[in-house]
């Protein structure tokens, strides 16, 4: 893949370390890139870690996490998504454990691990942790993402309720996540409708995005402060621009005991958007020139129309007389201003939104998921 300046995806994102003077150990990266055989599809990568180890160099490990998922992912041809981003999640995991071994200074370190790669107008996700993915779909709000925690475990099995979860001990005990002796498995399982089952949620993958989606990957400074509900007003009732700090200012007047991060992507109003550049040229090349010829042909024959009812009349004025055309008389009748026809207002209808059915209101799947 070749990195690019240009995104196909609107980009809005803040991060901020929270109200108790701890080091911020969120990081986050967001890169565009061309891809494809001929460098034409236009792809987005956005990973977000949150260090976890607090003075153990947490912040190092979110730090080697970005980077080299991002390097690996940046290397690869973009053909086998969830592989690559499985490949490169492994590699951070192994990577950071290994620092960590090397230096007693980051004994323990470790970091939550979320990717949202967009290539085109697909989806894929995978995450490690409790940093989650949401998407903002016609008024809806969908976790994508599963937490990767011990409460998570505790509330799929039934063995404690969502009030009960709130201020438990083990609330902020993460299964999943870089740095792990054993290496973590990635969960790439995309939860969009009620009710789904793992294998279910693990082909929502390549999820075909529609005009104006909104992406969200956020760390827990915020979810453990900020309701989904209250989430999906800020995004529905402001400016992408503008909701990422209103979301943190919201944490922040909570007390902000983390730190929070907030990225948001967003599609392009309009499908064509997603075209590659070169791709969507020679289309609007090709438009132009089948409007060309048949502007010409109709003008051919107009012309036509006009020499032919000369004649004609030519006939009954003189009946009996055969005229003969001299060049330059031939030259006058066929020159003229060739008709100006205006260019057609070309509109393509997204391919998601026929295919794609509309979500449930209920974001979240209440089946038991495996750790």
């Amino acid at each position: 893949m070749i990195k690019t300046e240009q995104a196909h995806l609107s980009i809005e994102a803040a991060s901020h370390p929270g109200l108790t003077g701890k080091q911020n150990e969120d990081r986050f990266g967001v890169t565009a890139f061309l891809t494809g055989k001929k460098q034409q599809t236009q792809s987005l990568l956005a990973v977000l870690c949150d260090g976890i180890g607090g003075h153990r160099a947490g912040e190092i490990a979110a730090e080697m996490g970005v980077s080299i998922i991002t390097e690996h992912i940046t290397a690869s041809d973009a053909q086998q998504p969830l592989k690559t981003m499985g490949a490169a999640i492994t590699r951070a995991s192994e990577a950071v454990y290994q620092a960590s071994q090397e230096d007693m200074g980051r004994a323990g370190m470790g970091a939550t691990c979320t990717c949202a790669w967009v290539i085109g107008n697909q989806l894929y996700t995978a995450n490690l942790g409790d940093s989650r993915i949401y998407l903002l779909r016609e008024g809806h709000l969908l976790q994508l993402t599963t937490d990767h925690t011990w409460i998570q475990e505790a509330l799929d099995a039934g063995i404690i309720t969502d009030e009960e979860g709130g201020n438990h001990p083990n609330a902020h005990v993460i299964r999943r996540y870089l740095g792990s002796k054993t290496t973590p498995e990635t969960d790439f399982r995309l939860w969009f409708f009620e009710g789904e089952d793992d294998d279910a949620a693990l082909a929502n993958q390549g999820l075909r995005l529609q005009p104006e989606d909104v992406i969200m990957l956020c760390s827990d400074g915020l979810t453990d402060l900020v309701a989904d509900e209250e989430i999906h007003t800020v995004l529905q009732k402001n400016s992408l621009a503008d909701a990422p700090e209103i979301l943190i200012g919201m944490a922040n007047e909570r007390g902000g005991h983390d730190n929070t991060t907030v990225v948001l992507l967003q599609m392009p109003p309009k499908a064509a958007g997603i075209l590659g550049g070169k791709k969507k040229r020679r289309w609007v090349i090709g438009c132009l020139v089948v409007l060309m010829i048949a502007s010409a042909l109709v003008s051919a024959i107009l012309l036509g129309l006009r020499w032919w009812g000369g004649r004609l009349q030519a006939t009954e004025t003189a009946p009996g007389v055969t005229e003969t055309l001299s060049a330059e008389a031939t030259a006058d009748i066929w020159t003229g201003t060739p008709s100006q026809t205006a260019t057609p207002l070309v509109t393509a209808e997204s391919p998601a939104e026929m295919t794609t059915p509309r979500p449930s209101i209920t974001p979240w799947p209440t089946h038991t998921r495996s750790p």
